[in-house]
């Protein structure tokens, strides 16, 4: 999940200037953040009197997430909300952390990062008598962290190579005789080993904790058929537009687009798909205060606000009200819904904060090899 989906924004938001529907100024505005301003004027504007400053991943969360989120909360309090978008990575938090110098006071990020640094005593634990548990999807009221948004990793084929009965699960993209022809896989991680196991005959509910060694072995076995393991949501994107590759893993985000700008000839669903969540969390020691950071985090769990982002960008709701309110055309791509949900797999938080570091040293020796 991740850093790399959230900074494949900055490449929507370079599209949405294109096309016409971004203008210079905010374009301008978004890029600047997402390559990073100066840490002394960063500091500047997490110090700065009366400001809550959120932390995300650029391209078009800068203004999605104002509009979802900062905006209503500016109205609500008049408190200005500045975001920095240059990434909240695990690295840029430990720095923090270490140097006692806390320049961010909500980030969105991994939802495994918020239960092991949560461990560690790094983050503040949500307020629940200010954040409403009942805005929240069954399950998901994390100790330190709380849901903002959903996505997934679905499956996509070229249509021209097999028709309307194409690939739709792991099995099936394993399946080189029936589905003959180049895939694509994601270069981190993330659902790719659970994939190889359900397409090795594990059950879902037996997945977890994952066998590195028989995915991998699984993994190892496909190469010949894999013509890359992508980085970015645009190599992803590109690899099924020119016809490169005639399936792969990759966001749903990236999937809507691709169904859209090849007029559905790239197809894909939830079927066999593999969810996952970020989280809004507060490290302890904010500039604006614990308190301020929990008023902005209960604000954003406005159904409104949730739909805002999903229109805007294509993540999934994470406040299950919000799901009515989505426009009855676009429910079918709300990773999150309850008929989207029942086909994929939900990724175990738990086990990415036991287990990611370890875990992705193996999976990338398999890959570079």
């Amino acid at each position: 999940m991740t850093n790399h989906f959230k900074q494949d924004c900055l490449d929507i938001l370079t599209r949405r200037a294109v096309a016409g529907k971004l203008d210079r100024r905010s374009f301008v505005k978004g890029a600047a953040l997402l390559l990073g301003l100066p840490a002394a004027l960063r500091a500047d504007l997490a110090f700065a009197a009366g400001r809550l400053v959120l932390a995300n991943w650029g391209g078009d969360a800068i203004e999605g997430f104002q509009k979802a989120f900062g905006e209503p909360f500016t109205r609500a309090t008049g408190i200005p909300v500045e975001i920095d978008g240059s990434g909240p990575t695990e690295g840029a938090l430990k720095a923090q952390i270490t140097s006692g110098k806390i320049i961010w006071d909500v980030l969105d990020t991994d939802a495994n990062l918020c239960v092991s640094f949560g461990r560690q005593g790094a983050l503040e634990p949500i307020d629940y008598d200010v954040v409403d548990r009942t805005k929240i999807r069954p399950g998901l009221d994390y100790e330190f962290g709380v849901p903002d948004c959903y996505y997934s990793f679905v499956l996509a084929y070229d249509s021209r190579r097999f028709g309307e009965e194409g690939p739709t699960s792991p099995s099936d993209f394993w399946n080189v005789e029936k589905f003959p022809g180049k895939r694509t896989m994601y270069k981190w991680m993330n659902g790719m080993l659970e994939a190889a196991l359900l397409a090795d005959g594990v059950m879902p509910e037996e997945l977890y904790p994952l066998d590195i060694p028989r995915a991998l072995a699984k993994i190892e076995a496909l190469k010949p058929h894999i013509i890359s393991f992508w980085g970015s949501g645009a190599e992803s994107q590109q690899l099924l537009t020119e016809g490169e590759a005639a399936m792969g893993y990759l966001w749903n985000t990236r999937a809507i687009l691709l169904g859209r700008d090849t007029k559905d000839r790239v197809k894909w669903s939830y079927d066999g798909g593999f969810l996952t969540l970020d989280t809004f969390v507060t490290p302890k020691g904010n500039p604006a205060g614990r308190d301020t950071a929990m008023r902005f985090i209960a604000q954003s769990q406005d159904p409104v606000s949730q739909v805002k982002l999903f229109e805007f960008m294509g993540n999934g709701p994470a406040n299950p009200e919000a799901d009515a309110l989505i426009p009855e055309e676009q429910r079918h791509l709300n990773c999150v819904s309850p008929e989207a949900s029942s086909k994929q797999v939900f990724l175990d938080v738990e086990w990415y904060a036991d287990n990611y570091s370890s875990a992705l040293e193996k999976y990338l020796e398999v890959v570079s090899s």
